[in-house]
């Protein structure tokens, strides 16, 4: 197959810069739904660099300093590159980024005499509507704050352009310089206005190309496959039946040509209800010629049992699943050889960008909330190169590319299924009994979800088995029996979510129905927190 044209070093984008703030990702998600690429950075990686960084996959036409948790005047707070301001283009600090510039640049950062966190009323100072940073923002608004310290003074040079309601500065920028900043997050949804500022900073004042299609990600995905594994190499891809390994098939099918991938998947008891022979027929009616299903259900129990720590199941997973696809891979290597052939040279992994930062592997401030199995549970040593061309993709963009590709709204619309799969929704030990009890009363729940016609409305739904027995009564009889818990959120991107509000008549149908028909269970709730503070996911 020819090499497709390189397109990185022709890609434009804007850099984020991660002081640790919760939204940094989001920034990153807002601007590529505005067409615009951006990818988030350390900046303490980059201080000693020039702002055309040759290693960067994209040449930066502007820069966005993040929030944070520092002060500015603290010692150890984390530092701007001393490259930014010089750089000619345009710099938008958001929150701790506002205080930074400022706090460089000779204004002054105080500690606030009252924390704001959460929605606050936002005025624009007159004449600030037709400021380049404020156009089509409404002179009032609401935007969500969420910060300890606030500028009290400017710099020389700088002009604020509005006020919050209690009468501190939220947005300024410089007189002559294309220097803005926030003391709000334009990122986060209840932000009114914080969609048109990063659509006024990306492309109208940094003149940002609206590119980012899903036909460049297709190309992008294709070709990073095709450097990755070069014109001999064959690929493994481990598929879960979810939408990212089923999305990433496709593409390393279409960058290598069928004879050189192979779907593996492996049946680890610990998926959903008859999910082995869906996901088996699923990849075959996509095309794949070699599919294969690993059967290790009761290595995998054995790994499990008697672990109850949510981040060592996940490690356990992680390892037994690379051990399996190597041992996979080495008896495929001798059949491979006989036959004059290669054997496999590469791990497909449908990795994405939240499982890369959720995991602490990239960005400033990044801490592990949980360890994906594919970032965290690989061992040091492994036999196997990654690929992983969904690496700095969200999972919207990876449905695009499915969807681009022809594959069938049932597998690109499925709601997402984590890697380690029932095993972290079971809290506490996880047993066949257990697993079995899950299995039954999420098939229940999505099922009728899907009848319903509710589940295209929500991001994720899902059963839990919590390590909770309770009393109840069954045909006049006493019963002491475990509780599930139900969870449907709603969420663009998965990095924050909102529970999904399904009709009160719904829920109890479907309580009644999982109580009559799946022994072991004799209580069910519905869990309404958001992300954050709680995770998607119960563990």
């Amino acid at each position: 197959m020819t090499a497709m044209k390189s397109v990185q070093t022709e890609k434009h984008g804007i850099l984020v810069l991660d002081y640790g703030s919760q939204y940094t990702l989001l920034i990153a998600r807002r601007l590529r739904e505005l067409g615009v690429y951006a990818e988030v950075h350390d900046p303490a990686r980059l201080m000693h660099e020039v702002l055309d960084l040759d290693h960067l996959p994209f040449k930066p036409i502007g820069v966005i300093l993040s929030g944070g948790p520092d002060s500015v005047g603290e010692k150890g707070a984390r530092l701007m590159p001393r490259w930014v301001t010089p750089a000619a283009v345009p710099v938008l600090g958001i929150c701790y980024g506002l205080q930074l510039l400022a706090h460089v640049h000779g204004g002054r950062v105080r500690a606030a005499a009252k924390r704001e966190y959460g929605r606050s009323h936002v005025r624009l100072s007159p004449g600030a509507e037709s400021h380049p940073l404020m156009r089509s923002v409404p002179r009032d608004s609401v935007a969500w704050m969420s910060h300890g310290d606030d500028v009290e003074q400017l710099p020389e040079g700088w002009v604020q352009i509005a006020l919050t309601e209690g009468g501190v500065l939220a947005a300024a920028s410089h007189v002559s310089k294309p220097w803005y900043g926030l003391q709000f997050h334009p990122e986060v949804e209840h932000t009114e206005a914080g969609r048109q500022i990063l659509e006024n900073f990306a492309l109208n004042i940094c003149r940002a190309r609206p590119d980012w299609t899903a036909g460049t990600m297709v190309e992008e995905a294709i070709q990073k496959v095709q450097q990755d594994v070069g014109p001999h190499g064959r690929v493994l891809v481990a598929c879960s039946g979810g939408v990212d390994s089923t999305v990433l098939a496709a593409v390393v099918e279409k960058a290598l040509g069928p004879d050189r991938v192979t779907a593996v998947f492996c049946d680890t008891g610990l998926m959903r209800k008859d999910e082995v022979a869906w996901v088996s027929d699923a990849l075959r009616g996509m095309g794949l010629r070699d599919v294969r299903v690993i059967s290790a259900r009761e290595k995998f129990m054995k790994a499990l049992s008697g672990v109850i720590d949510p981040e060592e199941k996940r490690r356990r997973i992680g390892r037994l699943f690379i051990e399996l696809f190597e041992a996979f891979a080495t008896e495929d290597k001798k059949h491979a050889a006989s036959l004059g052939l290669h054997g496999f040279s590469h791990l497909g992994q449908g990795t994405l960008y939240p499982d890369v930062i959720e995991s602490a592997g990239h960005g400033a401030g990044a801490k592990v909330i949980k360890t994906h199995h594919n970032v965290g549970g690989l061992p040091d040593r492994l036999a196997l190169k990654l690929c992983e061309p969904f690496r700095f993709l969200f999972k919207d963009e990876v449905r695009a590319i499915g969807r681009a590709l022809g594959l069938a709204p049932e597998l690109v619309d499925r709601h997402p299924f984590p890697g380690p799969g029932l095993a972290v929704r079971i809290p506490g030990e996880v047993t066949p009994e257990r697993v079995a009890i899950l299995q039954e009363a999420d098939s229940v729940f999505i099922n009728a979800l899907r009848k319903s016609g509710l589940y295209p409305k929500v991001w994720q739904a899902f059963a839990v088995l919590l390590p909770v027995q309770t009393v109840g009564v069954m045909g006049d009889n006493r019963t002491y029996e475990n509780v599930v818990a139900l969870r449907a959120v709603t969420s663009t991107d998965g990095m924050t979510a909102e529970a999904g509000e399904l009709p009160f008549e719904f829920l109890t149908t479907v309580a009644r129905e999982i109580v009559q028909n799946v022994r072991g269970v004799n209580r069910v709730v519905y869990d309404i927190t958001s992300k954050p503070p709680a995770t998607i996911e119960w563990e």
